[in-house]
């Protein structure tokens, strides 16, 4: 990629991009799965071609699905959603037939670390927790509980099980919840930040919340 003038991000070394008269082009990969994206339709195509001389590639035209995120396409702009994951995650633990919860935690929860704590099943816990991380880039929904339980990894109790068991169930009651990216006309950033005050209930750490919209469009 440097060879054909591109250079490559410093804080996401998967990610590849090149300025040529004030248009884009971006590669981003994972493995053997890559997207092409961006303005240039020229570089574009001269970047495929340049490809296929040192790889045996595929096109598969529009991006329709990539690490599990799925891109649908409308008028009003682009959606990303994760419903597959969702359904395999809950077939996965066998939740699939559960009843749905209105809500990912519990309100005013008193999640902690205390010493009657009954053990959970750490690896399960981790990995479970973990994917729901990944979840949460398509699903704010569930950021501040995902947080919340990721907390607690290395030293889970059934407490803490219990809670990533009610995302769970929160997910079936909406497993193709949509993140929207819609078309605007302008590229302004937009940062909002709160947090409690002392919520912590054992270290009376304040917990902080953010997010921020690019071109009116949450992006973290």
């Amino acid at each position: 990629m440097r060879k054909y003038g591109y250079c490559q991000s410093n804080s996401d070394h998967t990610l590849f991009l090149k300025h040529r008269q004030s248009k884009v082009t971006t590669l981003i990969v994972y493995v053997d799965d890559m997207i092409i994206t961006g303005d240039d339709t020229d570089e574009i195509s001269r970047l495929q071609e340049q490809l296929s001389t040192e790889f045996e590639m595929k096109n598969l035209r529009g991006l329709k699905y990539f690490l599990g995120i799925e891109v649908a396409r409308s008028r009003k702009g682009i959606f990303l959603s994760q419903r597959k994951y969702v359904l395999d995650l809950l077939t996965e633990v066998g939740l699939l037939e559960c009843k749905p919860m209105d809500t990912p935690i519990v309100k005013n929860h008193r999640l902690g670390e205390y010493s009657n704590q009954v053990p959970a099943d750490k690896v399960r816990y981790q990995r479970l927790v973990g994917k729901l991380i990944y979840l949460s880039h398509t699903r704010p929904d569930i950021a501040y509980a995902v947080g919340v339980v990721s907390q607690f990894m290395r030293n889970p109790s059934e407490d803490h099980m219990g809670a990533v068991v009610r995302i769970l169930c929160y997910l079936k009651s909406s497993p193709g919840k949509r993140l929207m990216f819609s078309k605007n006309a302008h590229l302004n950033i937009e940062g909002y930040t709160d947090a409690d005050w002392a919520g912590n209930i054992l270290d009376r750490k304040s917990t902080s919340g953010y997010f921020t919209f690019v071109g009116g469009n949450l992006v973290t």
